[in-house]
């Protein structure tokens, strides 16, 4: 192995690259054949990006976390309006499980929320995850994760830790495209990294096989660098790096090929195109055998071209326009068409959105007004509409963790589409570091690509998608036998969902024949009473119903990643006290308010409640529905049987039918609508109810029936349960082949609480500190590309720090920062 320059000598082969987004013809094959299968795979494997946006990085118990969910098309970066429902997870990072989790209602693809921490949770480094239904088709690394640290007022004494430095760093040499190759220069880039995910900074070399030093190195950008060699022939080679004792650890390098396929990628010098070199010292059996070099951008193949196996060093220019903005997979396949190196490139077009935030005044006093006028525009100055949220902190009670940390363009353009935890992922973006686009290049020589496997491609292969799209809540399980083993058939189901505000909806349908069932695009708000009844065949309640909305999801957690903020405690100390002041002053006003009202008495007679399942004042007839009425009838028709004048039945048991007199017209008979607490239902559901379960059937005849419309021309028969009464107790009633569940829905979308002191009121007198002074979730710039917003600042004597974060529809994302003082 021998130093070698980046410089490559010997004959280039300048090759003409086939641009698809032009839908030029290509008439190779085997490239016709992998866009075909690559279209199909992607268009079955379709991705979702999410982005949660919070008001702060750390919070005290009894705190709220306040939060905004951007969802995007994870092809196009459009905002995607398909999926109705975010969940938001908080994991508890070293018990390994989820500890609070919320659902949030997508509009538009915007979810604004919050979340309480209750005073249960311990302190510590938590995670913070935000998904989609359909996101749980793959991996949660696929999730958005960011880390909160979360402290308690009660444990002033708890020292500040340091982080845990084992004494050998973790280190991987990564070969340009994968591998080294006898003979063949190639680029290699080492990533060294301590127990808890940072980079470090070390020296090292590399000894062959003889134990002579063939090359030193040295980290250049967080724990990464890179080093150019050339293997020789039978020789294998070591690392070393030195420890910060002083002591040696040594490190094996990749074994390098005897033959077969290198690539160096140059992503920096060329303006207009990517220069992608490619050399192979394979043996030429076939002198048409070739190469074939793929382009593609989250799904999209942009460019392709051929490269002759019988040429030894080629050069292939890919013009950049032909990319779309964000991060590109190169891979080369061999003659065989196999996948035999890949790299990494960021294309930058400079396509993101800039976010200007101006205050009206540079320092404030305290209770003051803040305006702020907030611009977003392209990079060439043209207005573009965008939704964004804002924060403004107290920067001295809440110090930033990280002034580099993930936001929303680092994530959607970056992060996303990489696996492993990215440091300072914003630096990358931000225009004031100027070598921001050679630690890109660096970075992605050493971070995994997520997405896919071409081989999966090629094989055909797509996962199947167990979890679908939610446009609205769902509720989804499985009926089987007490025993557990399979029901054998289709189970009928009822769902019963009893809401806070003392409606119910009820909904019928059945499960497939292995027993599973799929309620979607329900809307419920806040903790809500479920009921599901089943019923195999005519009479066989003896089953056992799941629900999978009672199951929290898995954690898979290989290492807690660095977060600066907990060994950071003793800077917080300011902000515990006076976040714990505030609560406190937050509870007494709450205990007072409870003590007024409890001294206020108050007289009224109770209004009789109307039924609100049915529409109609007083039915023609009723029958009542007891033990006596019940006892030894089947089905619900022959308990009415002979019971109401000019309703007639006839038949028993499960093969009765039901006419109400006078309801005909010239096709003969014409049969009654049923309705089950309000909602239309066909006899053969109307059969299938215990009459156990039933309170009384109304029946409307004649003109009393018009109020259903057209339907109603034969009557109406409404079944009215006892589950279904606005008063009914779910608690007490636990029967077989049912399943009694409390479940949350939607999340109510609380309004952030912040005092306008311009208009005089008694609480004004409290002491104002408080960490968080402003939360805006949903702020629209206009066709200009502005929006004003404006609050008020507290008692502290300070510097407030406002982010702002958001994106356009089209998926142009955005950061603004600014900060004010306040004396």
């Amino acid at each position: 192995m021998r130093f070698a320059s980046f410089r490559i000598a010997g004959l280039l082969l300048i090759l003409t690259v086939i641009s698809f987004i032009s839908f030029r013809p290509y008439d190779d094959e085997f490239i016709q054949r992998l866009i075909e299968q690559f279209r199909v795979y992607t268009g079955q494997h379709p991705t979702e990006k999410v982005y949660v946006h919070t008001d702060r990085d750390t919070y005290l118990i009894g705190e709220t976390v306040w939060l905004k969910g951007y969802i995007f098309d994870g092809k196009t970066h459009e905002a995607d309006t398909l999926s109705g429902v975010l969940y938001v997870d908080l994991v508890d990072l070293k018990a390994r499980r989820v500890r609070l989790r919320t659902q949030l209602r997508a509009t538009n693809s915007y979810a604004p929320g919050q979340l309480l921490l209750p005073d249960s949770l311990p302190s510590g480094s938590y995670q913070l995850r935000g998904y989609t239904n359909f996101m749980r088709n793959y991996p949660d690394a696929y999730f958005f994760t960011k880390m909160v640290t979360i402290l308690r007022a009660d444990e002033p004494g708890t020292a500040p830790r340091t982080p845990n430095i084992i004494p050998k760093p973790d280190v991987q040499f990564l070969p340009e495209g994968g591998h080294l190759v006898t003979g063949l220069t190639s680029r290699v880039a080492f990533k060294v990294i301590n127990s808890a995910g940072e980079g470090l900074a070390v020296k090292g070399f590399v000894l062959d096989t003889k134990k002579d030093t063939v090359i030193g190195f040295a980290t250049t950008h967080l724990g990464m660098g890179y080093l150019m060699v050339k293997p020789e022939p039978a020789q294998s080679y070591t690392a070393f790096i030195t420890l910060a004792d002083g002591t040696l650890a040594s490190y094996p390098m990749p074994t390098p090929q005897e033959q077969g396929v290198v690539m160096q990628v140059e992503n920096l010098t060329n303006k207009d195109n990517v220069l992608v070199y490619v050399m192979n010292n394979k043996t030429v059996v076939d002198s048409s055998a070739t190469l074939t070099l793929v382009a593609q951008t989250r799904g999209q193949i942009v460019q392709v071209a051929k490269v002759p196996v019988s040429r030894k060093i080629s050069l292939v220019r890919l013009p950049r326009s032909g990319f779309p903005e964000g991060v590109a997979q190169l891979t080369v396949f061999d003659e065989t068409h196999k996948p035999v190196c890949e790299r990494l490139v960021f294309i930058n077009k400079n396509e993101q959105l800039t976010v200007e935030v101006v205050a009206d005044k540079a320092v404030y006093k305290n209770r003051e007004q803040v305006n702020l006028t907030i611009t977003t525009k392209s990079a060439d100055g043209k207005p573009h509409p965008a939704n964004l949220s804002l924060a403004a902190i107290d920067a001295r009670l809440a110090p930033e963790a990280d002034s580099n940390g993930a936001t929303i363009r680092s994530h959607l353009m970056l992060s996303s589409d990489l696996t492993g935890t990215i440091e300072h992922s914003d630096m990358y973006f931000n225009p004031a570091n100027k070598d921001r686009w050679l630690q890109m290049d660096l970075l992605l020589l050493t971070q995994g690509w997520r997405r896919f496997a071409w081989t999966d491609v090629l094989a055909g292969t797509v996962p199947p998608t167990k979890y679908p799209i939610e446009r609205g809540l769902s509720l989804t399980g499985r009926v089987v036998r007490p025993n557990q083993k399979d029901i054998g058939g289709k189970v009928k189901l009822t769902f019963i969902i009893a809401k806070k505000d003392s409606t119910r909806d009820v909904l019928v349908g059945e499960s497939d024949e292995a027993g599973n069932y799929m309620a979607y695009d329900l809307d419920f708000t806040d903790t809500t009473t479920v009921m599901i009844q089943g019923l195999k065949g005519n009479a066989n309640r003896n089953l056992v119903i799941t629900l999978d909305q009672l199951l929290m999801p898995t954690v898979t957690l290989m290492q807690a990643p660095y977060n600066p903020m907990e060994f950071r405690a003793d800077e917080l100390a300011e902000f515990i006290r006076r976040t714990k002041e505030y609560q406190e002053i937050e509870r007494q006003i709450k205990r007072n308010g409870e003590v007024l009202l409890q001294a206020v008495t108050v007289k009224a007679r109770k209004s009789e409640e109307r039924d609100t399942r049915v529409l109609y004042g007083s039915p023609d007839a009723t029958v009542k529905f007891d033990q006596m009425s019940t006892a030894g009838r089947l089905t619900i028709l022959d308990v009415i049987q002979g019971k109401i004048a000019g309703v007639q039945v006839t038949g028993s048991g499960f093969s009765a039918k039901v006419q109400i007199r006078g309801a005909a017209n010239f096709a003969g008979a014409v049969e009654p609508l049923f309705m089950l607490d309000g909602m239309p239902m066909d006899l053969q559901g109307i059969m299938g109810i215990s009459v156990q379960d039933v309170d009384r059937v109304d029946v409307l005849k004649g003109a009393s029936a018009a109020i259903y419309g057209s339907r109603a021309s034969g009557g109406v028969i409404s079944i009215l349960t006892k589950r279904g009464k606005p008063d009914y107790d779910f608690s007490k009633d636990v029967v077989p082949g049912t399943l009694l569940a409390k479940l949350p829905g939607y999340a109510p979308v609380r309004a952030f609480y912040a005092p306008r002191y311009d208009v005089k009121k008694p609480e004004h007198i409290r002491p104002d500190y408080r960490t968080t002074l402003f939360w805006a979730p949903m702020i629209q710039t206009d066709a200009d590309g502005k929006a004003t917003v404006s609050f008020f600042t507290s008692d502290a004597k300070t510097d407030l720090r406002i982010r702002v974060e958001g994106a356009t529809f089209a998926g142009m994302p955005g950061v603004g920062k600014s900060h004010v003082r306040v004396d």
